[in-house]
């Protein structure tokens, strides 16, 4: 068995790894509780903004040569207007917030600790990156019922509390995207978790 390895990246090194990492987002959030049904050509576009950003960062890990997970951050002052609002209302400095964008895994690798390497290779850049005093990411809110929710389905806010992260539901917004059993685009609420 090969030895998954991790590789950090910035900038205009993402280019080789683009196509892998929008894959990955539309394998790995097509399942609960994103349910998103994506598309390669909105992927590649979206992942423009860390390739056109030397402050972002790509987490990759790689089982030799093949991307089996990745996960992306950048500072929150280049992020879109639907994340930054809620900090500019509650008064917060985006200059001081590093926003961790997503983590993405194939599956079979999960467990390994992978994810925690994830989150600590993203904040290590940030304090390498200086100026920050968050370190932030958002999650959808899906209700206990929904129709399309595994039973077997087991939420991450036990790991993500063990990392130090803490929920801030008045740090909130809604994003769209197409659900996989919807025809249209509908908005989602997310909710904000902060880590100093």
């Amino acid at each position: 068995m090969t030895t998954v390895h991790i590789k950090r990246l910035s900038g205009e090194d993402l280019i080789p790894y683009i196509n892998d990492l929008a894959r990955l987002r539309i394998e790995v959030f097509r399942a609960f509780p994103y349910l998103y049904d994506g598309s390669l050509a909105y992927e590649k576009k979206y992942l423009q903004t860390y390739i056109d950003n030397p402050a972002s960062v790509m987490v990759l890990a790689l089982d030799g040569e093949q991307v089996v997970g990745a996960s992306t951050a950048i500072p929150m002052k280049f992020e879109t207007t639907e994340l930054k609002q809620p900090f500019i209302d509650h008064a917060y400095d985006l200059e001081q917030v590093f926003y961790c964008s997503e983590s993405v895994l194939n599956t079979q690798y999960r467990g390994l600790g992978i994810g925690v390497r994830f989150f600590e290779e993203r904040e290590a850049h940030a304090k390498e990156l200086g100026g920050f005093k968050h370190i932030a990411f958002c999650c959808v809110e899906r209700p206990s019922h929904h129709p399309l929710r595994p039973v077997d389905y087991v939420s991450l806010e036990a790991f993500w509390q063990k990392r130090g992260y803490r929920k801030h539901p008045e740090l909130h917004t809604t994003y769209c995207w197409k659900d996989v059993d919807s025809v249209d685009e509908t908005p989602k609420p997310m909710t904000f978790w902060l880590k100093q």
